[in-house]
């Protein structure tokens, strides 16, 4: 070997170092399992037996609000970052539904922490600022995070967390990293890493429930990520159903319910599977809402999606639900659409359970 070879050969692999060394500075690399820190102010109620508790779920579309059609949105727009104007508006808009409804517990998806195209904001403490009163105790999660993604669209800064605000206390959290999207090394350093954040609360006779807040993969045709993730979702709640302990799951699932696939348009279906990976769930576990109500006379009302696309005036779709344990049961659920539908692209699902009585 020349000399001027190996010397180019050195060279090559001294980048090769740099770069990957680089590249582990910028990226976020979870562990599978991560207790999480709570934080809880004064002296928060703890759940009491056979209680009423109402939950609400929302992706709030990291507060960019419906003027927009984003490069990764399925309509595929030119729009990267909302205004801060916009987002305030949005922040508002959060706030006033949440302090309308004062659910009990609230599971957020989509909050931007440090992210450039949210302008770097901590929006969960933004949105902590305007309901402090109402929900002493919270805890979050990243699902996407990295100091700097090199696509086009984004060249800088991402930071995506799952929340979840409770009226009760929270006296443990985890993330449960759940199957990430197949891809090259590289690039798997960059993608988002979604996770279900469990929050166990007690209640006044020792026993627990766990709350879950979770926000799946996009659709897509092209591999198996959901499956993966829905498969993963289901043997956690299997572990808690079968030691007894109850449980309700709420998020962004990213799937159809049983019979909107045939529904949506040929252009709309893209994305989507005939056959629902979502079965895996609904199959073991009551479902909000259910599939007589999301394809049903009224499906309209249970819809609780409504794409960034010029070619939509209003949802369209199911994708946001609700599980919940055998040992809970639903009192009434609805899906609030009609002040909503400039917030987000996604609405709202709201849910009153009652949990076991004491034994």
């Amino acid at each position: 070997m020349t000399r001027l070879l190996r010397y180019t050969l050195l060279l090559v692999l001294l980048a090769l170092a740099v770069i990957g060394a680089l590249i582990y500075s910028l990226t976020w690399r979870p562990d599978a399992r991560e207790t999480l820190p709570i934080s809880c102010s004064g002296q928060p109620p703890t759940l009491m037996p056979g209680q009423a508790m109402k939950v609400m779920t929302w992706n709030v579309q990291y507060l960019a609000g419906k003027r927009y059609v984003f490069w990764n949105d399925q309509a595929q727009g030119d729009d990267e970052a909302p205004t801060r104007e916009d987002m305030a508006f949005s922040l508002d808009e959060v706030a006033r539904v949440i302090r309308d409804e004062q659910p009990d517990v609230v599971l957020l998806q989509e909050l931007d922490d440090g992210a450039k195209a949210s302008d770097y904001q901590n929006q969960l403490k933004l949105l902590q600022e305007r309901v402090a009163d109402l929900y002493p105790c919270s805890v979050s999660a990243f699902d996407w995070k990295a100091d700097f993604v090199p696509d086009r669209h984004i060249f800088g800064s991402v930071g995506r967390q799952l929340a979840t605000l409770s009226r009760y206390r929270i006296e443990h959290a985890e993330r449960l990293q759940l199957p990430v999207e197949p891809s090259n090394f590289i690039s798997r350093q960059f993608q988002p890493k979604n996770a279900l954040l469990a929050a166990t609360l007690p209640l006044s006779d020792g026993s627990q429930l766990t709350v879950f807040n979770t926000h799946l993969d996009r659709a897509s045709q092209s591999d198996d990520t959901l499956q993966a993730q829905v498969t993963a979702v289901a043997k956690v709640l299997d572990k808690y159903e079968s030691r007894g302990t109850p449980w309700v799951i709420g998020g962004d699932f990213n799937l159809l319910p049983l019979g909107q696939y045939r529904r949506l348009p040929a252009e709309q279906r893209t994305p989507y599977s005939a056959d629902s990976a979502l079965h895996l769930l609904w199959d073991k576990y009551p479902m909000i809402p259910t599939n007589n109500e999301a394809s049903g006379i009224d499906r309209a009302r249970w819809l609780t999606h409504y794409p960034n696309d010029p070619g939509l005036n209003g949802p369209d779709r199911t994708v946001d639900y609700l599980f919940y344990s055998a040992k809970i049961k639903r009192i009434q659920a609805t899906v609030r659409q009609d002040d909503t539908l400039r917030i987000s692209d996604h609405l709202p699902v709201i849910a009153r359970f009652l949990l076991p009585a004491a034994p």
